[in-house]
């Protein structure tokens, strides 16, 4: 099983209401799968450069998730039910590469 880090976009806006329900299906969903790693929202925060002179931060993630797949397109499978995407919002899956 290979390691990927699951990002989502800020670039939807789904309802408080309907978005914790989802989230909390999502995440049973994704528990019960056995490929869940953790994951949370993502907050302010900085950027630091060594010149002192940094970007600034992305400013489009609001969350991550990490999981266990076979490959990237397996890891794409266990998007079924994530809110931002259901909304019409941007995820986008990294690998984790083993040292």
């Amino acid at each position: 099983m290979n390691d990927y880090i699951i990002f989502m976009h800020d670039d939807t806006q789904v309802p408080m209401d309907i978005a914790t329900s989802a989230w909390e299906d999502y995440f049973a969903m994704l528990k019960a799968s056995g490929r869940f790693c953790g994951g949370s929202s993502i907050g302010p925060g900085i950027c630091v450069h060594r010149s002192g002179q940094a970007r600034p931060v992305t400013p489009h993630l609001s969350g991550y998730i990490r999981v266990q797949a076979e490959s990237i397109d397996d890891a794409k499978k266990l998007l079924v039910g994530n809110p931002v995407l259901n909304a019409g919002g941007t995820v986008e899956i990294r690998e984790l590469p083993r040292d």
